[in-house]
């Protein structure tokens, strides 16, 4: 790695900032947020912080993108303000998110425009492992720009996937793996809210059943938080409920179109679908069981 590189992140929130900070350890670092306070938290962390998309974009050798959808993407990119215009010949558009394959032969056509290369690495892990340099990162990219973009990749992720040579095949099997955490997930809740229903203490019964042939990554992760769904301020939102309404979305427009059925994944999408209908849209995903039990039983 090289001091001299230079990596841009827009969006400093719950993902970005701790993406940013980690990067800032070995890298040069522009940062941009909507948000003042999230801006002195990157100054604090060593990023240098621009008043604009467009600034914080100029003369970096990589973007790094965490945007929410297909939609933001292409107005973060090419919108009014966009800042595909400012990059560089040469540099790095890394996008990190789920969006689906819909949107990335466009995506990266208009780049391509402007001598910029599309980088397609979603990830998984959480803000935690984030600024721990801990994360699942699934990259279809073509030869030329994974090199580009090895400086960042490689400081964020431990677990580094090449799966094509492509964009779009890091989505793919994104999709895939989103298709296994949502229903996991809701596997999880209806679980500890069968525990509930049968009288079991839920903290001994998901002890014992991460343990056993029915542990799983997501049943460690949202076990907890899945307890503290029902208390007065619910649990800690580290990933949104609602991002899931957008990921299972994705997930069954990729089965339809594949001609493949897909029913558990279909009714884990109704579950997120019905929390967000209940009010539940920002909450943290592990609310899910809220749907599923709406109040916690009382055992005499």
């Amino acid at each position: 790695m090289t001091s001299n590189y230079t990596v841009t992140v827009l969006g400093l929130g719950a993902m970005g900032l701790p993406m940013a900070t980690r990067l800032a350890s070995q890298l040069t670092v522009h940062g941009f947020d909507i948000a003042e306070p999230r801006l002195r938290l990157a100054e604090d962390a060593g990023v240098h912080t621009f008043f604009s998309a467009r600034e914080a974009a100029q003369d970096t050798d990589a973007l790094l993108l965490a945007v929410r959808n297909s939609e933001q993407l292409n107005d973060v990119l090419f919108g009014e303000n966009g800042v595909a215009s400012v990059l560089k010949q040469g540099a790095v558009v890394i996008l990190t998110s789920t969006v689906g394959t819909d949107a990335i032969p466009a995506t990266v056509a208009r780049l391509a425009e402007y001598g910029v290369a599309l980088v397609d690495a979603p990830l998984s892990g959480g803000p935690k492992r984030a600024g721990e340099g801990d994360l699942l990162i699934v990259v279809g990219a073509e030869p030329a720009a994974l090199e580009s973009a090895r400086p960042v990749l490689e400081l964020l992720a431990s677990t580094l996937t090449v799966v094509g040579d492509k964009p779009g095949d890091g989505q793919a099997l994104k999709t895939v793996n989103q298709l296994l955490c949502g229903i996991h997930i809701a596997a999880a809740a209806e679980a500890m809210a069968l525990a509930d229903a049968l009288g079991l203490d839920q903290a001994k019964t998901l002890a014992a059943l991460e343990v056993g042939a029915a542990g799983s990554f997501m049943l460690s992760n949202r076990g907890p938080r899945i307890l503290e769904a029902y208390t007065e301020e619910g649990a800690e939102v580290l990933s949104r409920l609602d991002i899931f309404v957008k990921d299972m979305g994705i997930v069954g427009k990729a089965t339809r179109a594949a001609g493949l059925a897909a029913p558990v994944a279909a009714a884990a999408e109704q579950l997120y679908l019905l929390g967000q209908a209940h009010g539940l849209a920002a909450a943290d995903d592990s609310a899910v069981i809220k749907v599923v039990a709406p109040a916690k039983r009382t055992v005499a």
